[in-house]
């Protein structure tokens, strides 16, 4: 699920247990719509087989730690060593925490733990104490909620499973992380990169759909036209007429906000049976203005795959595309 939030650059799973990783190929891996449609951002997902209890530098500097119904896993020992690991070496901007909530076991038909593997389920108040203890031995925050809400009468017990969600406090100077350089620990378990319009090869590909469309509707706009438009014939080439767009269109519509400024352009023109959209015209647009900042830029994006015209300075098509057929 995390891989679809557009905002992530990286994601990364630590499991000690390797066999929990057999599935990763096809859930993770980027499909043919990742490639049809690139990210915004790069996104690189790995997992790696081995214990939160072990100090990896490739998991440090991390916005966020989450460790969901983890904790009550752990023997005593191994509970006393999670916080240095997580809080004290990792030391991200948040932490979620979640573990079951004891006192909602009332609810249910049985009296033991809800996993055979679990060592301990604790009360929201033995929860909150630890957590508490744990965000003032580190700097950080913290605050409770939780998920899966108690039926009507029984409010009482809470939720089903407490959340701890803990912030870590500002600091004069981020964390000095040199003396962890060089500490793998973990063992790549699987990784994988996704496309995005960071990587030249995708940026250039949708730069040139985005023109290709532009270019196009801009050619059957004005075919279309020509049957009530105005045809301006140039003077100094009377064999040769230069038909430009007009706006004396019957019943014009207002104009969006990205329309007025791609109406400060150079327009749109036809010479013989070819059709020309200066590169200005086509930039204006937001989203091509988005992917390439300038004209020089939009120009060798599209250099390879675009016919332009001898300066350089517009896209050219048949004004007649088989498209229209």
């Amino acid at each position: 699920m995390l891989k679809y939030q557009k905002c992530l650059e990286e994601l990364v799973g630590v499991d000690i247990n390797e066999e929990k990783f057999k599935w990763h190929g096809c859930k993770l891996s980027a499909c043919v719509g990742d490639h049809l449609y690139p990210r915004e951002l790069d996104l690189i997902i790995t997992l790696y087989q081995g214990s939160v209890l072990e100090k990896d530098c490739r998991l440090v500097g991390f916005d966020m730690v989450t460790c969901i119904e983890l904790i009550e896993h752990f023997d005593s020992e191994d509970l006393a060593k999670f916080p240095e690991v997580v809080f004290g070496y990792m030391s991200p901007a948040m932490i979620v925490i979640s573990t079951p909530n004891s006192d909602f076991n009332s609810l249910f038909p049985y009296s033991d733990f809800r996993d055979l593997d679990h060592k301990f389920e604790w009360s929201r108040m033995e929860f909150q104490t630890w957590a508490l203890d744990v965000a003032n031995r580190y700097n950080y925050s913290v605050e409770f909620t939780g998920v899966g809400e108690p039926p009507s009468g029984a409010e009482d017990v809470g939720y089903c499973t407490q959340i701890g969600i803990f912030h870590r406090k500002a600091q004069a100077t981020e964390p000095d992380i040199s003396e962890q350089q060089g500490q793998h620990v973990y063992q790549v378990a699987y990784t994988t990169s996704y496309p995005s319009l960071q990587q030249i090869k995708y940026r250039r590909r949708v730069v040139v759909y985005e023109t290709y469309r532009e270019v196009h509707r801009m050619r059957r706009k004005y075919k279309m036209g020509l049957t009530w438009c105005e045809l301006e014939a140039d003077p100094e080439d009377s064999d040769n007429p230069r038909r430009k767009f007009t706006s004396d269109l019957p019943s014009p519509q207002p104009l969006k906000e990205a329309e007025k400024s791609t109406e400060m352009t150079p327009k749109p023109f036809c010479i013989g049976d070819k059709f020309y959209v200066p590169l200005e015209r086509i930039i204006a647009y937001p989203k091509v203005k988005h992917l390439c900042g300038n004209v020089e830029e939009l120009r060798a994006l599209i250099a390879d795959a675009v016919e332009l015209n001898c300066s350089g300075s517009a896209v050219q098509v048949d004004l007649d595309h088989y498209a229209d057929c």
